[in-house]
């Protein structure tokens, strides 16, 4: 393919990014996918990001090692913050919780914005979420506008060449359950899938983090069991 249907894909592991990696490649991208290893407890979802990379066959993988945890300041990446259990979905806080890590997705969408400009790629995809999420500030629709204004005040393919960077968010208003049929129809495999923010040894969701709660929302509004938890 040529530079003009590269495109960089944010991949966690997670249930979110998988499906917006086989969008992205239904589109009629070649995706080049990047994950991050910021020092998250849930860091057995890298092993599921290379799996999902795998089966959509993406151009390149890479992993970046960055240490967010050093300055603290969330449950995800300071073991001494506790990850919340609500006791259902409808005790999930509407504040900004804990396991929010702050400016993550600027990191990270700056990042993935230095390996699209290097790779001559126009398109970033990320999967954020502003409708079944857990509240926080950087999955909403005004930072995703707001950043990719910035971009391409920033970058020399957009100010030298006239090639602006777009960054798509193709889940972002759709609940889990939509997600989970869209990325059923284009052949995901969830069970290679973890969005658990405090899984057990290998990986095994603990069933009751927001995240689980909400992934658990989304099968059932298909009807479907999760398959992540065939074993479980």
């Amino acid at each position: 393919m040529s530079e003009s249907n590269r495109a960089v894909v944010l991949l966690s592991g997670g249930l979110d990014s998988a499906t917006c990696l086989a969008i992205a490649r239904d589109e009629g991208f070649e995706p080049h996918t990047i994950s991050f290893r910021y020092g998250q407890r849930h860091e057995y979802e890298l092993d599921r990001a290379e799996k999902m990379a795998r089966q959509f066959g993406s151009a390149s993988h890479r992993v970046v090692d960055i240490d967010l945890g050093q300055f603290g300041g969330s449950a995800l990446t300071d073991r001494s913050i506790g990850v919340p259990k609500p006791a259902s979905i409808d005790e999930i806080s509407d504040s900004i919780p804990v396991t929010y890590v702050p400016a993550r997705n600027t990191v990270f969408l700056s990042l993935a914005l230095a390996f699209a400009e290097t790779i001559g790629a126009r398109d970033i995809f990320i999967g954020v979420n502003a409708l079944d999420y857990s509240g926080y500030p950087d999955c909403r629709p005004e930072f995703i506008t707001a950043y990719q204004a910035m971009a391409n005040l920033a970058t020399k393919a957009s100010v030298e060449q006239d090639r602006p960077l777009r960054i798509h968010t193709p889940l972002i208003d759709w609940t889990k359950g939509q997600i989970i049929e869209r990325g059923l129809a284009l052949g995901v495999d969830y069970s290679l899938t973890l969005s658990c923010y405090d899984p057990g040894p290998g990986g095994v969701p603990c069933r009751r983090c927001d995240a689980c709660l909400l992934r658990a929302k989304g099968f059932a509004e298909n009807d479907l069991s999760d398959p992540a938890l065939a074993d479980g």
